[in-house]
């Protein structure tokens, strides 16, 4: 017998046009969380830069080569320990460092170098920044450099924070008042704050809105995928999730496109928050996940809605919602549960992801997956940006990246499994991790192509795992599972950019650091259930059978009728184990 979830796939089916619109829709605005997460790689930059000029220019030194302008300059500089020679209309000659000026006590001669006596000061007069790229950034805005560039330095990481605290937040009020009412506020919001943030008047406002956009970028982006997962059947579910991580990639290539066209940091982010105006237009005619409204009990609301698809993929006979609650009602899992009259009124929290030993075990694999996939993502990324010619096409062939590693990842879960595929490609990193530390550093081709291995193997895992949890939680805890994995994901994305630091103590620390994860995150994982081809569970009870089962035959041969049968798990909460929100 097919699980109620199942039912109404089997007869609405798997990836209709329904499906397909409603999808198509969602992932859209999916894009936009990715040029959202990666817009400071081009907003922030610093560029070269000296201290400003205390007076009238009649003549600059560079080296031996003297120059009409500072745009010349620029083309020969080559390290932070370069300084300027300018000689002003008064006589006087400066020596321009970046972060500090000094003033020669004789000025007969205008040559580089120079032996005399001189008096130093601070870059009272502002500084001149290299335009040739960027005529403005967020950095050349507001100075934050010399003594703020910690400044420039939080504006990546406190954007990760307000990722990390969108996911929990959003994710448990999706699962209390719906994921599509959560989609369209966070939606509306990218467009809001998007715009704001580029009319910021001091950095603070513009980190504090930052902070605001990156909560609802990640809300959206945990709900949307929760959104489309309950909507698409099992035949196409895995296809279908990871290509929300597809969109996201296309994001990043956008951020690329973009920043190569518009040279104007707050020009540039409005053009990256536009993309967001089309879904806001449209995303309010999208419909209530009819799993969430049949966990809530509203039955009316939930048939219309199968109406809705059934008419949508010409199905004649739409299945009813009795004919779904009556499926539930012959399951025998429900016998344990229906004598329990305080789940009825039960809230669910973060606490109920450790309600016993095997979802707390659960747990704490899954999140240390996707804190060890978001840090070596991260890691490997950081260390791409070095690969030298064009920035902006390096940018965009490292979005691109992604696209074929989850291919990989799709036809690897439809075929191996979830936890098949996750398990060799965390080891698959480790090993790359340790492989890059032993090749010589003057082998650059190689060193790259290492590192873009690595970036591609926890590509596949970080892909998968977002499906691998929504898939062993019920539906119940499933929005609160998927925003608390993600927002371990965020930590390890603001631990990422201080384990890169960890070069200066010694160059492979990083590397280390991320293979020593990967190695331990696969192994916790052979403990955890396979979930392929299974339906989704309802309750917590339903999820710890899951896991209990998959030790119970471990080393065994299944029963015949051990398939979806076995497995039997409910969508749909009879009124004993429904959850009040």
């Amino acid at each position: 017998m097919a699980s109620g979830s199942e039912q109404l796939f089997d007869s609405l089916g798997h990836f209709g046009r329904f499906q397909a619109c409603v999808y198509f829709a969602s992932v859209f605005q999916a894009m936009s969380c990715g040029i959202h997460y990666l817009a400071s790689v081009f907003m922030a930059v610093t560029p070269n830069f000296v201290c400003g000029i205390p007076g009238n220019v009649s003549s600059i030194l560079f080296y031996n080569s003297s120059k009409a302008s500072l745009e010349d300059i620029w083309t020969m500089w080559t390290s932070t320990e370069n300084y300027i020679v300018a000689q002003l209309e008064n006589g006087e000659i400066w020596e321009l460092n970046q972060c500090s000026k000094s003033k020669r006590e004789v000025s007969f001669d205008l040559a580089y170098e120079y032996k005399g006596n001189k008096s130093i000061f601070s870059c009272s007069d502002g500084f001149l920044y290299d335009v040739t790229k960027w005529k403005s950034t967020v950095v050349t805005q507001w100075d934050l450099v010399c003594d703020r560039e910690w400044l420039a330095k939080l504006i990546q990481p406190t954007f990760m924070l307000g990722v990390l605290v969108g996911a929990v937040i959003f994710g448990d009020i999706a699962d209390r008042l719906g994921r599509q009412r959560v989609m369209w506020f966070t939606s509306a919001g990218q467009f809001v704050f998007g715009i704001t943030v580029a009319f910021t008047f001091d950095y603070y406002s513009f980190v504090i809105v930052r902070f605001l956009l990156a909560m609802v970028s990640s809300g959206y982006l945990v709900v949307a995928f929760v959104y489309v997962t309950e909507f698409v059947g099992i035949k196409a579910r895995t296809w279908a999730s990871m290509h929300v991580h597809a969109f996201f990639a296309l994001g990043i290539m956008v951020v690329a496109l973009v920043g190569f066209l518009v040279r104007t940091w707050w020009v540039y982010q409005i053009f990256l928050s536009i993309a967001t105006l089309p879904f806001v237009l449209c995303c309010w005619m999208l419909p209530e996940t009819p799993l969430w409204l049949l966990s809530q009990k509203r039955y009316e609301d939930a048939q219309k809605v199968i109406n809705i698809m059934a008419r949508w993929n010409k199905v004649s006979t739409p299945c009813k919602v009795s004919e779904l609650c009556s499926v539930q009602q012959d399951d025998p899992g429900t016998d344990r549960t229906s004598g329990n009259a305080t789940s009825s009124t039960k809230k669910h929290n973060i606490l109920d992801l450790f309600c016993n030993w095997y979802i707390a075990r659960r747990t704490i694999t899954i999140w240390l997956v996707w804190f060890t996939g978001s840090l070596g993502y991260y890691v490997f990324s950081l260390s791409s940006v070095n690969l030298g010619g064009n920035e902006y096409l390096n940018l965009f062939l490292i979005g691109a990246v992604e696209l074929p590693c989850y291919i990989i990842a799709c036809i690897g879960m439809d075929k191996l499994g979830r936890r098949n595929t996750l398990i060799p490609f965390l080891i698959l990193s480790a090993l790359i991790c340790v492989l890059i530390m032993f090749i010589p550093q003057d082998f650059n081709v190689l060193i790259i192509l290492a590192n873009m291995a690595g970036k591609f193997s926890i590509g596949v895992a970080f892909g998968l795992i977002y499906l691998y949890t929504a898939e062993l939680y019920p539906t119940i805890v499933r929005s609160l599972a998927v925003g608390s994995g993600s927002m371990m994901c965020r930590v390890g994305s603001v631990v990422a950019p201080f384990c890169v630091y960890l070069r200066s103590v010694w160059i492979f620390l990083p590397l280390l650091l991320v293979g020593i994860m990967a190695l331990l995150s696969g192994i916790l994982t052979l403990m955890l259930p396979e979930t392929l081809g299974k339906p989704l569970t309802n309750t917590l009870e339903e999820a710890t059978e899951m896991g209990r089962k998959k030790e119970n035959y471990s080393g065994k041969t299944p029963p015949a009728d051990s398939g979806a049968a076995l497995e039997k798990i409910e969508m749909f909460g009879q009124e004993t184990v429904s959850t009040e929100k």
